[in-house]
């Protein structure tokens, strides 16, 4: 695999990396430049606690991006995260709850907790690979499948719960998972997994073959298959590993909360993809960086944590995620067209 990349013209890649370097410095100066106007703008934004939280507060929504950026880069999207989110926790509940309730919503099939958590996420895997056999094997536009099958995923979530949440006769050790603070702090474990997941999904973005081709599909998919790439299964990858973040994130919801809800999750699919567009990710694939969809995350929390601190209603916080997305994409168009002349 390493000689694959070997044929990609070192022009381009020196062109694409500077371009990435130049794009994602311009993202963090933006999600500086917008903490500090929100820290004029709300009273007692300016401080560290603050800073923390804005990660924090955004793990699930980030765990997301990191693969939704990957398929985005090849030239896919995944809107089935926000489905799976709700399917794989709604099951971990039913799974492990106990056959002997009182009624239907408080019985399941009483599985040991590690059994459940495995079957959950089995199920948010069924929908990855649904997502790779339309997409790959029958050509269907990704955007589509993945939208079909997010309703899928939540369907299902639904009539299981009946429409409601399952939230009784759960096992003593259900929680455990989502509530497990880290090193003495009151760092939880999902955040610890996101940073690392993070990482890891940079050091293969910049260091690993994987990462080189995600790119090189998504900018000539073409050349890819012409120099032996199997393209397909890499797709495929892609649509699996996006689904176990996804399954991952919703078990250890459920497990925060202690509660199979069929809502959970509802447009994370959506923040995802936006954290990804701001963060300077092409829609058309074969540019971005994990990085700087770790910033756009930060750009979109910053916004939101800013229009609830001034008390706008929520339906002005969803007009102004839109302008940051439309503003975002606008604007490095424009910048990387301006540099490149």
């Amino acid at each position: 695999m390493s000689s694959l990349t070997e044929n990609i013209p070192q022009s381009l890649q020196r062109e694409k990396m500077s371009d990435e370097g130049f794009i994602t410095s311009l993202v963090v100066i933006v999600a500086v430049a917008l903490f500090l106007l929100a820290s004029l703008l709300v009273p007692n934004f300016f401080q560290w606690q603050n800073v923390v939280n804005l990660v924090t507060n955004n793990w699930a929504v980030i765990s997301l991006g990191i693969f939704v950026s990957f398929l985005l880069v090849s030239g896919n999207f995944d809107l089935s995260v926000g489905g799976i989110v709700a399917l794989s926790g709604v099951l971990s509940v039913w799974f492990a709850q106990s056959p002997d309730g009182a009624n239907a919503l408080s019985s399941g099939l009483g599985m040991p907790y590690p059994l459940a958590i495995l079957c959950a996420l089995i199920g948010a895997l069924a929908i990855g690979a649904m997502n790779a056999l339309f997409v790959v094997r029958l050509g269907i536009p990704s955007i589509i499948v993945t939208l079909g099958t997010m309703m899928v995923a939540r369907g299902i979530a639904q009539v299981i719960t009946q429409g409601s949440q399952r939230n009784t006769n759960l096992p003593n050790e259900f929680g455990f998972l989502g509530n497990l603070t880290m090193f003495g702090t009151s760092v939880k474990l999902p955040v610890v997994l996101m940073l690392l997941l993070f990482l890891v999904a940079v050091f293969v973005e910049r260091k690993m073959v994987f990462g080189r081709i995600t790119y090189w599909i998504g900018a000539n998919p073409e050349a890819a298959t012409l120099s032996g790439i199997n393209r397909s299964w890499h797709i495929t990858k892609l649509y699996l590993f996006s689904a176990a973040v996804a399954g991952m994130v919703g078990i250890l919801l459920a497990s925060e909360f202690k509660s199979g809800f069929s809502n959970r999750g509802t447009l994370m699919e959506f923040d995802a993809l936006v954290i990804a567009l701001l963060g300077g990710i092409a829609i058309t694939g074969g540019f971005g960086s994990v990085i700087g969809m770790f910033f756009g995350a930060i750009i979109l929390a910053v916004v939101t944590s800013a229009a609830t601190g001034m008390v706008l209603s929520p339906d002005w916080q969803f007009i102004l995620k839109a302008i940051a997305v439309f503003l975002a994409i606008v604007t490095q168009t424009w910048a990387v067209a301006r540099r490149n002349r």
